[in-house]
């Protein structure tokens, strides 16, 4: 029988590459992001091994009726990708906007919780897996970066997480890449990781003998 994986913020970049990824491996895929017409096109790209979900992640409620859908069409999740997440208009602390912070906060951080608040009944059933996108602005220090410091939290939950999870013989990875040539700016990076990449580490994670538990893949442009 297929695996399944929820991802989140599905509709495009990393989200949408690691659908392609996962459908090419031979997963179902449930695509969960706020833009229904993008996750309907990709949906029709990759076939019937995918399942739209549209909801929003700083929803424990979306997030939840989400997965149950995903049960309901599949049996089982054996694996979620938490990935929904953006950065904020002003960097650093002094010219940042507060109302922004929480934005992101509510994204970044409680809609990655509530991801695993939501899958970890499904995949405790499966002995299943959680990712988690971090970033390498979560492995070093930048100048005021609030949302670096969210990224900080992935990190260090990430960990916590594992822990949590071995228990019963589940697994946490945070993949955390640097700059990546995605939507998330406002302008090309064209020399800089794809997303192609960051699923292709998914996948690899994902993939892993289960005695093997990767905590976290780290990677960065060549250039």
């Amino acid at each position: 029988m297929a695996k399944s994986l929820f991802i989140t913020g599905a509709s495009s970049g990393i989200g949408a590459a690691t659908a392609k990824a996962a459908v090419d491996a031979g997963w179902n895929v449930g695509l969960f992001a706020r833009s229904k017409d993008k996750l309907d096109a990709l949906a029709t790209e990759l076939g019937d091994r995918a399942l739209v979900l549209p909801g929003d992640a700083t929803s424990l409620q979306d997030q939840t009726a989400a997965l149950q859908r995903m049960q309901d069409a599949w049996g089982d999740v054996d694996a979620a990708f938490a990935n929904a997440g953006r950065g904020v208009d002003a960097p650093g602390t002094e010219q940042g906007d507060p109302q922004d912070w929480a934005s992101m906060i509510d994204i970044n951080i409680k809609g990655l919780l509530y991801t695993a608040k939501a899958a970890l009944p499904y995949l405790k059933r499966t002995q299943g897996h959680m990712v988690l996108t971090g970033s390498a602005a979560g492995r070093r220090h930048l100048s005021g970066s609030v949302y670096g410091a969210t990224k900080w939290f992935v990190h260090g939950y990430g960990g916590n997480l594992a822990m949590e999870m071995a228990d019963w013989g589940g697994r946490c990875t945070v993949v955390a890449p640097g700059m990546v040539d995605t939507p998330f700016f406002d302008e090309g990076k064209p020399d800089k990781l794809k997303p192609e990449d960051v699923a292709d580490a998914v996948m690899h994670a994902l993939t892993a003998d289960q005695r093997c538990a990767i905590r976290e893949i780290f990677m960065m442009p060549t250039h």
